[in-house]
């Protein structure tokens, strides 16, 4: 089977678990983020059903490597899987999370990949990674959170903020500074596991959309001499290739969102009439209808360029960059412009639209801020260092 082949038997079988699956649930998931409903966004029967369907289609492990069970897949096959799973505001992640998966592959230690990555791999274990501090942003220079080396233990000081699963996740991947180094070389990556002592869930903050991050606080949190993940100062590149692998995903979940935006914007303007005229025959409308179908093909080629890179081994800082601004300011005005088209309709938190508006904002932001995206790109193409 060629690799086009197997990307389109697998784009398929992705496309009809989300129409046949994951859309059919976005009614009660809607209902569950209004103000006051008290139900979770998927119930337990739910999660396991979905669960047993994508394993049985066998969705699972689906980049992960062939002798832990995973099927390998290049990473142009998964940026088709991401971009179907993106057409639904339906929170459901086929295991594992790639981003961390590729941060255990790269520099975990054998006894650490039977532990976690094994476990990850099949669905059984969840994970989380905490990165950014209150007043450091995306700044690594800035980190606070140290690591100490007491004995055969390491004792782990500081505050993490904005993480995603913390409460749910079985081990956390937490970045801290050894040593008084203030620049990247002190970084380094420490598995945290969940119960451990002075590892301490502060706070849920509330975000858009309905969704969550978590505050943590490391207060003399001991954990193995053998947590650390990769080298002793040296985490500050597979933390990289972390976020280069959420990048990278986060385009192809946009050219989802966008796709999804379109599909309505096009529905509703074949059938709505003002004053005695198709929205569909109205310049304005055809013209949001041109650009965003304009910009999905391009962000698709972006992707795939990107993709094909990695499968070779090649630098995609450039690329990745590029591709978190452009992908997510077109999912978002995707979005816009189908709201708008829909007039009160759009408005409305009944249809998905609104919850796949906030989606793409949420990503302008997080795994690093437009602004700071075209700033490093602006500093390659220029030959600025830092």
């Amino acid at each position: 089977m060629s690799l086009d082949d197997e990307t389109t038997m697998i784009r398929e079988t992705v496309a009809k678990f989300v129409d046949r699956e994951l859309i059919p649930l976005e009614p009660a998931y809607l209902r569950s983020k209004l103000p006051g409903s008290g139900h979770p966004e998927l119930s337990d029967a739910q999660r396991e059903r979905l669960r047993t369907v994508s394993k049985d289609l066998g969705l699972w492990g689906l980049d992960a490597p062939e002798d832990l069970g995973g099927h390998d897949l290049p990473t142009r096959t998964m940026a088709a899987v991401h971009e179907e799973l993106g057409r639904t505001c339906v929170p459901f992640i086929l295991p594992p999370d790639s981003p961390n998966l590729r941060m255990l592959q790269a520099v975990g230690t054998e006894a650490q990949k039977r532990k976690y990555m094994q476990p990850y791999i099949e669905g059984r274990m969840v994970s989380a990674i905490a990165i950014s501090e209150p007043g450091a942003g995306g700044d690594p220079a800035a980190m606070k959170t140290r690591a100490v080396l007491e004995g055969d233990q390491w004792v782990l000081n500081g505050r993490k903020i904005w993480i995603t699963n913390a409460r749910r996740a079985d081990f956390i991947i937490v970045m801290a500074r050894v040593g008084n180094d203030a620049r990247q070389g002190g970084i380094t990556s420490f598995i945290v596991e969940k119960g451990t002592p002075g590892f301490i869930i502060e706070r849920e903050i509330p975000m858009l959309g309905g969704e969550a991050t978590y505050e943590i606080v490391f207060e003399d949190c001991r954990i193995p001499q053998d947590s650390v993940l990769g080298e002793v100062g040296k985490g500050y590149a597979p933390m990289q290739l972390r976020l280069r692998t959420r990048r990278l995903e986060m385009g192809s979940t946009c050219i989802g969102i966008a796709r999804r935006a379109l599909d309505m914007l096009c529905e509703h303007a074949r059938q709505r009439e003002t004053f005695g005229v198709k929205l569909a025959d109205r310049q304005a409308i055809q013209w949001w209808v041109a650009d965003i179908s304009t910009r999905i093909h391009a962000c698709r080629l972006m992707v795939q360029h990107a993709a094909d890179k990695t499968d070779r081994g090649e630098d995609v800082r450039q690329e990745a960059s590029m591709i978190k601004v452009f992908a997510t300011e077109m999912a978002y005005e995707a979005c816009d412009h189908a709201m708008q088209t829909l007039g009160a309709l759009g408005m409305t938190l009944e249809i998905p639209l609104n919850a796949l508006s906030q989606k793409a904002r949420l990503m302008r932001m997080y795994e690093g801020p437009s602004e700071v995206h075209r700033q490093s790109i602006a500093r390659r193409v220029l030959g600025l260092r830092g």
